[in-house]
């Protein structure tokens, strides 16, 4: 399919003909899936750019060159909560108003969180590999019950994992810059600095934005704060933590582990020294990847769209600076 649309879709579990493309489709609005805008040819991509008023766009680039392809464009509506992957400055710029799906994918990421925790845990990926090779080995692993856990993050995914951690009878430590001090107080959970934290906990989950205040924030120096027995998981965004310290981190026993969902560099090489490091488990940035997160994420930005194109109504959950109340 060649020419533009009113929408053009990027997010890669999105299809033509589901429910999405439906309700678009319902509203008088064309859409052309494109999940890696990289992928077509120079003049076919600004001629698709050139006309299309909305971006639902999945977690590959949207660069500055893109958006300053897209003439018409309106709104871009990321499906998921993180949005390093557009160029929120050039977005900014020219008025764009850049939105997030808010809480569509909360459960499903925390509940990825505790596959993560309870896999290094249990030593479940070792324990799969050793029977899959003949050998029956009972390995010693570790309880949650009783543990600390630790979270930098206390948003809409760190509450959910606030929660399900007291169904396992971890006691909670958590910084946030916005720390929302009546949740803490309902749920049980301790604030700290982000040092304390790091030094205090078993386990210290990640769920903070990606912005140059985080990038690289659990470095080598904060990694060495940590018990030697402790282990970091990371369902946030790669860029928080910095990789190579990590490696050296687990390698060299400063800390006991790493669960990561997620990479500074998507798709992870098959070289990584991530995936070759004993002590560190790797997923394939599959915390949000249920059919209910989806599902309500690819709504939610459909609906979006709908109302900020008919004029209806405003973009919600936006993330530009500045705009309408948004923290500049």
């Amino acid at each position: 399919m060649t020419g533009t649309a009113d929408v053009l879709i990027t997010t890669a579990f999105l299809r033509p003909g589901d429910e999405v493309d439906l309700m678009l489709g319902a509203a008088g609005l064309s859409t052309r899936h494109v999940p890696d805008l990289a992928a077509l040819g120079e003049a076919e991509r600004a001629e698709l750019l050139a006309g299309v008023r909305a971006i639902i766009a999945g977690t590959l680039p949207l660069t500055a060159e893109h958006l300053a392809a897209a003439e018409r464009l309106q709104l871009i509506v990321r499906t998921g909560v993180g949005y390093d992957s557009v160029d929120l400055d050039a977005a900014t710029a020219r008025g764009i108003p850049v939105c997030i799906t808010a809480g569509a994918n909360r459960q499903a990421v925390a509940e990825h969180v505790f596959a993560l925790m309870l896999a290094v845990a249990r030593r479940v990926p070792e324990n799969i590999q050793n029977l899959a090779a003949g050998s029956w080995q009972q390995l010693t692993g570790r309880e949650l019950a009783g543990a600390t856990l630790g979270i930098l993050g206390l948003g809409s995914i760190g509450k959910a994992v606030a929660t399900i951690a007291a169904g396992f009878g971890m006691s909670v430590v958590a910084y946030d810059p916005y720390f929302d001090e009546a949740f803490a107080a309902a749920n049980g959970i301790r604030r700290a600095e982000l040092d304390e934290v790091l030094a205090e906990s078993d386990f210290v989950t990640l769920h903070l934005f990606l912005d140059d205040s985080t990038r690289n924030l659990i470095d080598a120096a904060r990694l060495r704060t940590m018990k030697r027995d402790a282990v970091l998981v990371n369902t946030a965004r790669g860029g928080i933590v910095d990789e190579d310290a990590l490696v050296a981190a687990v390698r060299d026993g400063v800390i006991g582990g790493a669960a990561l969902d997620v990479f500074a560099t998507e798709p992870l090489p098959a070289d990584s020294p991530l995936l070759h490091t004993p002590g560190i488990l790797a997923t394939t940035h599959v915390a949000g990847a249920t059919r209910e997160a989806r599902g309500e994420s690819g709504r939610m930005a459909a609906a979006n769209v709908i109302d900020v194109l008919s004029a209806a109504g405003a973009p919600r959950f936006v993330v530009n600076p500045g705009y309408e109340g948004v923290p500049a």
